[in-house]
């Protein structure tokens, strides 16, 4: 039976290994700190958080989320530990809430592996505080309870840490905001908000008249019910065996899992129970429905003793391509979280080896000899059955994953489409802009083959920065600076043409910035199309007059809306979607046109007006700090296969493949070609 707690009260675990589940109204910090028998902390490396993430025995989240899942085994902290506190802090520097009075009061759970909750807590009475100590764990007398705490503080993390001991509380709370802050930069996007009219879902639009975003990049609720750095709560076990916010899908090896976003609806009674290990996967993807779109297509019935067969489509949504799409998104969290199991039993059971062995080895009796000898086998014996059991699951659900892919991939329409998909060939210029756009693949090492699409939704929120320079890939270290600048000038042009292709004709306008014309090679596809608003421009001269018009327009957009006078505006004012492509940056610009870029980074999404830069930060170095916020709003893709990305559910590191045209291929001069000739056609 669940104790739920109130401020002070303690209730005794009888589980070490332990999962704390932490659901917030807002994205929140969560963080461990581990005290001694007073509860000070001695030292950094006695906290938990998304810089640090794993200490023995904890582990938790790697960035700011609505929902978290904290790993803890008792058994495996330090002698000198003797509490365990969970503290949750509101991130700087982010444009959130300041203070937990303005969001939903915090809930915390602790719960056993298999979801059973042990105990729970919610923080009531919160107010100008901005960092918690939620719950403590605590070890007396042998024995480990757990304490209801709730003690805020309104000086935020510093004052939290300087209270529990710790010297470099100060430092400290300002490596965690910005190890925050580079979480959030690297993170995949997940989808924003799904609006609804009369149970109907549908996209939230943005035009440069209709500025409805809400201008960050990191968006609530996705269509799937999936939790992003900024979501919305998850819902349902997972399809694929992977880790869900319910409890591990599988029980393979009972160990806890990696951080990761949690449910707030685990706290209740009736939620629903994981299939058994071993079963077959339910491709009807539970946690991808809604209740207001039609059901998904009706999968073939599966032969005796075979999974059911996937199905393209086999997602909630009004159209296919709304299905394609949360089917896409669905894909990629289940291949997180399976991953994310997979490597915690892996990590859990070289823990339980080490243990065992350092056992061993500290008895003299049984160091030598054939008892040392049985006992090193015995232990080296169970990690290799523990750890050959979670690769036999992970391997299922790999093979699983793999034949929805094989069935996802030819059914994408040509804005998810790679470039070599036949879905091409029979190109038209659409009649609306998509849902979404694929900007390249994600893999994980433990899947190298298998290819999850990257979608972003439109209109873009954040603008693009293809990296220029050397990155930590093996691809990228044989390549010269020549090479890699050509490369991603190549990427951006690919990327820009995909943009075109998808919106309808004069709905999407590109304005190109060369100001070394240095690009007009890789930049001929779109000059000869004739696709351009204009010849691209050079020199400084040409710089300062692209930003002065874009900002110019920004600036008018933004007093029209605000004053409620749309219709006020020049006529025939173009009111298309904008794209400024920026070719090797910082050339060309002086301190006033470095300005009008951020300012445009800023606040030109909102208004339709959005940018993609091509550059090597190595280049911009010498404005230092200065130009550190408009890298972090830009959305980082590089020209080669780099792992530098981050999905929004348990921070793995994907390995980012961009969508290249292949080598000798007209696709792409086939299809600006078809954009060119609707744009002199006019509007049909």
């Amino acid at each position: 039976m669940t104790a739920e707690l109130v401020r002070g009260q303690n209730h005794p675990l009888s589980e070490v290994r332990l999962e704390i589940r932490v659901s917030a109204g807002a994205p929140i910090v969560a963080g461990a700190t581990l005290g001694d028998e007073s509860g000070r902390v001695h030292g950094v490396e006695w906290v938990a958080h998304p810089g640090s993430p794993t200490l023995p025995g904890v582990e938790v989240s790697r960035q700011a989320a609505a929902e978290h899942r904290l790993a803890v085994d008792l058994d495996a902290v330090a002698e000198a530990v003797h509490r365990v506190g969970v503290l949750l802090a509101l991130p700087t520097g982010v444009g959130g809430p300041s203070s937990f009075g303005s969001v939903a009061a915090p809930f915390v759970a602790v719960t056993g592996l298999d979801g059973t909750e042990v105990a729970s807590y919610t923080l009531t009475g919160l107010g100008a505080e901005s960092a918690v100590v939620a719950l403590e764990l605590y070890r007396r007398q042998g024995v480990w309870k757990v304490r209801a705490i709730g003690q805020g503080y309104a000086g935020g993390l510093a004052e939290l840490l300087t209270d529990q001991g710790l010297p470099q509380a100060h430092q400290l709370a300002a490596d965690i905001n910005e190890a925050v802050a580079q979480g959030m930069a690297r993170s995949v996007p997940a989808p924003p908000p799904v609006t609804t009219d009369g149970g109907r879902s549908r996209q939230t639009a943005t035009s440069a008249l209709g500025p409805d975003q809400s201008g960050s990049p990191y968006g609530g609720q996705n269509p799937q019910g999936h939790a992003g750095p900024y979501g919305g709560p998850q819902s349902g076990p997972g399809p694929h065996g992977a880790q869900t916010p319910q409890g591990p899908a599988e029980p393979p090896v009972g160990y806890p899992t990696a951080a990761a976003p949690a449910d707030p609806s685990a706290a209740s009674p009736t939620t629903p129970q994981p299939p058994a290990a071993g079963g077959p996967v339910d491709y009807s993807h539970p946690r991808r429905q809604n209740t207001a779109p039609p059901p998904p297509p009706t999968a073939p019935p599966a032969q005796p003793g075979r999974p059911a067969q996937p199905v393209a489509g086999d997602a909630t949504g009004w159209s296919m391509e709304e299905r394609l799409y949360n089917q896409v998104w669905g894909m990629f969290e289940d291949l997180a979280r399976t991953t994310a199991a997979f490597r915690s039993a892996v990590d859990f059971a070289d823990t339980r080896m080490e243990k065992e062995l350092d056992e061993v080895l500290s008895d003299p009796r049984s160091r030598i000899g054939g008892q040392g000898d049985a006992a090193r086998e015995s232990a080296r014996a169970k990690h290799s059955r523990l750890v050959d059991q979670a690769r036999q699951v992970l391997d299922r659900d790999l093979a699983q994953l793999a034949a929805e892919a094989d069935v996802v991939e030819p059914a994408l329409p040509p804005a998810y489409a790679r470039w070599d998909n036949p879905a091409w060939h029979g190109y038209r210029v659409p009649m609306e802009m998509p849902m979404a756009l694929r900007l390249g693949d994600l893999h994980l090492p433990e899947s190298d083959r298998l290819r999850i699409p990257m979608l972003i939704r439109l209109p873009l929120e954040r603008g693009l920065w293809i990296d220029s320079g050397r990155s930590g890939s093996a691809d990228g270290s044989f390549l010269d600076s020549h090479e890699l600048r050509r490369l991603a000038l190549e990427s951006a042009v690919a990327h820009t043409a995909r943009l075109l292709a998808v919106h309808p004709a004069d709905e999407f306008t590109v304005h190109v910035v060369d100001p070394a014309g240095s690009g007009a090679q890789a930049l001929a596809p779109l000059v000869r199309a004739g696709v351009l608003a204009g010849p691209p421009a050079v020199g400084a001269a040409g710089v300062a007059d692209a930003l002065a018009r874009l900002t110019q327009r920004v600036d008018l957009v933004q007093m029209a809306v605000r004053g409620g006078a749309a219709d006020s505006l020049p006529p025939g004012f173009d009111t298309s979607q904008q794209l400024l492509v920026v070719n090797d940056f910082p050339h060309g610009f002086d301190d006033r046109a470095v300005n009008q870029l951020r300012y445009l980074a800023d606040e030109g999404p909102v208004v339709g007006v959005h940018l993609m830069m091509v550059a090597d930060r190595e280049d911009a170095a010498g404005y230092g700090p200065l130009l550190d916020p408009l890298w972090r709003g830009l959305m980082r893709l590089t020209p080669v296969p780099d792992d530098h990305l981050a999905d929004p559910w348990v921070g793995h590191a994907w390995t980012y493949e961009p969508a290249l045209v292949p080598a000798g291929s007209r696709v792409l001069d086939t299809v600006l070609a078809q954009v060119a000739q609707a744009r002199r056609s006019g509007p049909r």
